[in-house]
């Protein structure tokens, strides 16, 4: 059985504090002993600096913007066009 990845949207997170990050922290090794793996998507600038400062960098994984899982549909990813085109 492979093993399982939860993904965590902390776009509602965006003035993070200690207490947070160690929720986090706290959630990542309790997945970790299932044998699972915790991302974090979207996080703000400041999240990211606090894992940073916290050296929980190597830790807590981030997703770049844009970037999807294996047969996952990238979202948040918009085609252009230009304004007379007809709709596909």
């Amino acid at each position: 059985m492979g093993r399982h990845t939860f993904v965590l949207d902390c776009s509602a997170l965006p003035h993070a504090d200690a207490e947070q990050l160690d929720g986090l922290a706290q959630l990542c090794l309790r997945l970790r002993r299932a044998q699972c793996e915790l991302r974090l998507a979207n996080p703000s600038a400041g999240l990211r600096e606090l894992i940073d400062f916290a050296g929980l960098a190597g830790v807590l994984a981030v997703e770049s913007r844009g970037e999807a899982e294996e047969g996952e549909e990238a979202l948040g990813v918009e085609e252009e066009g230009e304004l007379g085109d007809p709709p596909a």
